[in-house]
């Protein structure tokens, strides 16, 4: 049987070549809640970066919060009669979600970051976007926001809630219904993939549930428009006043 060769130490006190690259050790318990910590707080001031407001500002356009529903999203950056502003925020709004989520995924493991902090820091992000520091608390109602952070969790859980938006949104003509449909849905969709698509972790449920009733909670008064039937149609335009009637010297045309 052949012995087990062992590379011998270099001569200038290094280790050998062979011992560079492999697995460093496992982080201090007592540190892996302060780093939870830190990504909880970076994922939120990420969170609070309130790209309706940012990218009005840069492109010259009227502030979000000052009209329409005076919500700071992609829907109401949309009145100010710019697409480009209203895509770019939209997109803005999702990677800041995506983003944080996947940088702990991808990069966490080492200081003990696992599942369950990932959904965490999206957490966080979701609820900077709702109440974010940098724009005293008063945020948007988190849509592009909740579907970034659940393509961070999972990419097929992301498209699967997208996919939802999309279906509802292009049958039914609101954006609202397909953002409270898609938000239901995505914690259901997660419970169901269970040992079929990932295994289920307790906090990454939780804190899909608990996004889903946010933004549910953010969506009341347009739940009130939809249950009166008053709410707008995507693409709905308001039909226009009539031209006022000229009246003659006895109040009519002859």
């Amino acid at each position: 049987m052949r012995s087990r060769c062992v590379a011998p130490w270099r001569n200038d006190g290094h280790p050998p070549l062979a011992e560079y690259g492999r697995a460093s050790s496992p982080p201090e318990p007592a540190l892996q809640p302060l780093y939870s910590v830190i990504a909880i707080v970076l994922g939120y001031l990420a969170g609070s970066l309130s790209f309706a407001v940012i990218v009005s500002r840069l492109m010259g356009l009227q502030d979000p919060r000052t009209f329409g529903s005076r919500n700071p999203g992609a829907t109401n950056v949309l009145r100010s009669g710019s697409k480009a502003a209203a895509a770019v925020t939209l997109l803005l709004d999702g990677v800041k979600g995506w983003l944080p989520v996947l940088l702990v995924r991808l990069l966490g493991k080492p200081y003990g970051l696992e599942e369950g902090t990932m959904a965490l820091v999206g957490l966080a992000a979701f609820l900077g976007h709702l109440y974010p520091v940098f724009f005293r608390f008063k945020g948007g109602k988190g849509v592009a926001t909740f579907i970034g952070v659940v393509f961070g969790i999972d990419a097929v859980l992301g498209l699967a809630t997208a996919l939802t938006w999309l279906i509802i949104a292009f049958f039914f003509r609101y954006s609202s219904l397909a953002s409270l449909v898609s938000a239901v849905f995505a914690p259901v969709y997660y419970l169901l993939g269970n040992r079929i698509a990932w295994y289920v972790d307790a906090t990454v449920a939780i804190v899909l549930a608990a996004m889903a009733g946010l933004l549910l909670y953010r969506h009341r008064e347009n739940i009130t428009r939809l249950l009166k039937g008053t709410e707008s149609r995507i693409g709905a335009k308001k039909a226009p006043e009539p031209p006022p009637r000229h009246h003659g010297r006895h109040g009519h045309h002859q």
